[in-house]
């Protein structure tokens, strides 16, 4: 089992970050892990992108041509990169900042108003932790506990008021995929 995923953003929108939480999740899960930062050259401001490879098995490329599944969390990244999830993939979308059009039919796209979800948290810079909430049950290696774990361990030790923030935000993201 694998799971390609692209996760694709402005710098400081924190596409880096939930890349690292993923692919912390997939260690701690035992799993095989690849991740990939791409920085744009602005960099914060900037565009970002980053892959994360998820598997239960040797991964034999760190590439990823088409992800299984995506995170877009602004328009230029989604009209970037929504050719690049596979047909009966799932992609992700701030719909609070992204117009995603339907321009593709073989594809589930998730609108997620993050960007309101994490002001009403009282911290803007959560909208990408209500994302991946909301892709957590799009994914086959990775879940909530393992999420919850790598957070803690990231950010628990450091900033524990933090810690808390992101796992509430991981929560209205799954709450949100829900309904």
């Amino acid at each position: 089992m694998i799971d390609k995923i692209l996760l694709a953003g402005f710098g400081g929108q924190g596409v880096m970050f939930i890349g690292k939480v993923m692919a912390y999740a997939g260690m701690l899960s035992d799993s095989q892990v690849c991740w990939i930062p791409s920085y744009g050259p602005e960099m914060r401001g900037g565009t970002a992108n980053c892959s994360v490879i998820i598997s239960d098995e040797e991964i034999n490329s760190p590439v990823i041509d088409t992800a299984d599944v995506g995170i877009v969390l602004n328009q230029p990244s989604y009209e970037k990169f929504i050719t690049l999830i596979k047909p009966g993939g799932v992609l992700v979308v701030n719909s609070s900042i992204v117009e995603a059009a339907a321009s593709r039919t073989d594809i589930t796209i998730i609108r997620v108003p993050a960007s309101e979800i994490a002001n009403d948290l009282g911290k803007a810079n959560l909208a990408n932790m209500v994302c991946l909430g909301a892709l957590l049950s799009s994914l086959n290696l990775i879940n909530n506990i393992s999420i919850k774990k790598a957070v803690e361990t990231i950010v628990g030790s450091k900033k524990p008021e933090l810690c808390q923030l992101n796992l509430a935000a991981v929560n209205k993201g799954i709450e949100y995929s829900v309904c």
